[in-house]
């Protein structure tokens, strides 16, 4: 429980009578936060934003006077910032709630916390390049994480052979999918804004973090003893995702497109080879078409039977076996399908500013956007994922997108469109979440999202970490997503995966044997193993493309089986305390390697993960935290410290605490 000490010239939040934060302390009675008023102007090109932005008036805020009312664990303290007006601080358990009024004619808010010199800081949303984001400038903005241009010039670079894969990028040209105004500190403290406009986290003066709202919102403090007590508390604010269907845990979903007889071979061909095939997700049962991109799809929500004949059938047979058969859905709608023409008929499509349905081109070809918040347009798609979806017998799918909608476009509600821009993949999420529940099939079917921000934790079920390229670059392919998993864990959604083997294929850049099986067992320790074929499938290797990797795919999709029950006790921890399954070592280490390692985890407590994220490697450096460690593969003991171990292809670096009972569930499946 957290208390307050507070006069004109200091305020500490003290918790079990010990000061844990002082926010501040002036002989002057500054108050640390400063308010004013901005605009900003946006241009989007295929998901990313190039924002601009002028700031016209920043006043700093001096204190009136204080007013504590220990009986309701308040404090109100009257401020004059160009005029007079009032922050209202509530403590609530162990975290502290700041309200404002008074200051309705600003729209920026800049709030300064105290920082200490050694202090690492994570979250923001789904980071791809970096996980410690102290010494960074973070724009929280929801958005393509692979820019056109980034994606340009590294495919310029891979077709003349220039490949540098090491190298980041600067992170001041990233964006991501997930954006969310979290960050949680290694001193065991969360601070949450409750604003849906943009923000800025300036982390890199030594003494102090500054956050810049583009609204004046309330924001939350939350501390705890523990970090997984940080993220309850974290968690009791944006939600936690349910538990999984029991299917998911049952072996690997296989990846197949290009029609029925596909669909057939992949599952035969899976029996075959003891793949302990789960799933088959078809991302093109609603129609595919051809472009200069790729293979991609027509965003029509209806099965293509021409395509899928006998789809139908097949579902329920397979359903039968305890093979789930999974598709593809986007909030977009194809110009040239039947359900753009209804819904463009009944008004249900985000408009421009002349009245017309905004078509927002995503790669090659331009699309529509159901408005979500027309009531009818939103129960309509809805309805469309009931009984197209789930009554056609889907066992789940992809819910992708949501980044997208154009700050300069008109609403059905007549909100403004750039404070709803950032909340649009989330109310997304909850779209497919309530077809769902209204269906009684929550904890039956399993969809993932991709994009998010601060209500998606509570609304979606799974995320998966987007469209990774096809090679081991540390920023956009196989390395990137521990960090994105990582980050996302800190910022309270706790579940996530990633395609095996990545998405994002072109001439030269394409998905080697050796990238797909290094992919495939570090998904073997997430919670969900599913592969996918890439945007161009004939570049790419398969789960199918050689004995070597069939083998290898059997190996590490009976891995996961036997962690079932060890996954299941993770997913429902997290179900009740938003504790990630993916898990930073410094939750329970209190060492400096701990916070600054970004290319390993924790699956659940007891088991850590050391991917391999380098082409041609079969050792790798491993940091132990001080503990008593188990090498899943030879057995061997090791203590805390930095060894060299082998990784062979099958046998990624893995090591499981000592006396935890999940050791014993893997011997049975692994031949020393």
């Amino acid at each position: 429980m957290v208390s307050f000490k507070a006069n004109e010239k200091s305020l500490e939040i003290v918790r079990n009578g010990k000061v844990v934060y002082t926010l501040f302390d002036s002989v002057n009675g500054v108050f640390p936060i400063s308010f004013g008023s901005g605009d900003n102007k946006y241009s989007m090109n295929h998901g990313t934003f190039k924002i601009t932005e002028t700031i016209h008036e920043k006043t700093p805020c001096t204190v009136v006077s204080v007013t504590a009312d220990d009986s309701t664990a308040t404090v109100k303290i009257k401020l004059v910032s160009g005029k007079e007006g009032a922050v209202t601080i509530t403590a609530d358990g162990d975290k502290v709630r700041f309200d404002f009024d008074g200051f309705d004619n600003c729209n920026r808010m800049w709030i300064v916390l105290p920082a200490k010199a050694d202090e690492y800081v994570y979250g923001s949303g789904e980071l791809f390049s970096e996980f410690n984001i102290r010494g960074k400038n973070v724009n929280v903005w929801v958005a393509e994480h692979i820019n056109a241009v980034q994606i340009a010039k590294k495919l310029v670079k891979q077709v003349f052979g220039i490949k540098n894969t090491l190298k980041k990028q600067p992170f001041h040209k990233y964006e991501t999918y997930y954006a969310q105004p979290t960050f949680l500190s290694s001193r065991k403290y969360f601070f949450h804004s409750l604003t849906t406009a943009r923000s800025e986290f300036d982390l890199t003066a030594e003494t102090y973090h500054t956050v810049k709202v583009d609204e004046v919102a309330p924001f939350y403090i939350g501390f705890g003893d523990t970090f997984e007590d940080v993220m309850t508390n974290l968690t009791d604010i944006v939600g936690r995702q349910p538990e999984l269907p029991d299917w998911v845990y049952d072996g690997q979903i296989i990846a197949s497109q290009g029609g029925t007889q596909d669909y057939d071979n992949a599952i035969k061909t899976s029996e075959e080879n003891d793949l302990h095939m789960n799933g088959i997700w078809i991302q093109d049962w609603e129609g595919r078409r051809v472009t200069a991109a790729g293979k991609q799809l027509y965003w029509n929500w209806e099965w293509d039977s021409e395509l899928y004949p006998g789809l139908d059938k097949r579902i329920k047979e397979n359903n039968a076996k305890g093979i789930k058969t999974l598709g593809y859905i986007n909030p977009f709608l194809a110009v040239e399908k039947p359900l753009y023409k209804e819904a463009s008929e009944k008004g249900y499509c985000v408009k421009d500013k002349d009245g017309k349905d905004y078509l927002v081109t995503i790669t090659t070809f331009p699309a529509a956007m159901v408005d979500f918040t027309n009531p009818e347009a939103y129960e309509w798609l809805k309805s469309i994922i009931k009984t197209n979806m789930i009554e056609f017998g889907l066992g789940g799918w992809m819910a992708d997108f949501g980044e997208y909608l154009p700050t300069d476009c008109v609403l059905f509600s007549g909100e403004n469109p750039e404070l709803v821009h950032n909340t649009w993949p989330a109310r997304w999420a909850k779209l497919n979440r309530e077809a769902l529940e209204e269906t009684g099939k929550l904890g039956e079917i399993m969809f993932y999202t991709r994009a998010g921000f601060s209500d998606t934790p509570k609304n979606s079920v799974m995320m998966w970490c987007g469209d990774n390229h096809t090679d081991f670059s540390i920023d956009f392919g196989l390395p990137s997503v521990i960090p994105a998993m990582l980050s996302l864990t800190c910022c309270g959604f706790g579940l996530s995966h990633s395609d095996i083997g990545g998405y994002t294929s072109f001439f030269n850049l394409k998905r080697s044997e050796e990238l797909y099986m290094r992919w495939c067992e570090m998904n073997a320790f997430t919670p969900v193993m599913r592969g996918h074929e890439g945007l161009n499938p004939d570049l790419n290797a398969q789960f199918d493309s050689s004995k070597d990797i069939l083998r290898h795919g059997s190996k590490m999709a009976k891995i996961h089986v036997a962690l079932k029950p060890y996954l299941k006790d993770a997913v429902k921890y997290n179900a009740q305390n938003g504790v990630g399954v993916v898990r930073p070592l410094f939750f329970y280490y209190d060492e400096q390697q701990a916070y600054e390692n970004a290319y390993e985890y924790l699956l659940g407590r007891d088991i850590l993960v050391a991917p391999v994220i380098r082409p041609n490697q079969n050792k790798r450096e491993v940091y132990l935290p001080n503990d008593e460690w188990i090498h899943l593969w030879s057995g061997r003991e090791y203590e805390g410290g930095t060894y060299i171990v082998n990784a062979q292809l099958g046998e990624p670096p893995v090591f499981v605490r000592k006396g935890a009972k999940v050791l014993d569930d893997l011997n049975k499946v692994i031949i020393k």
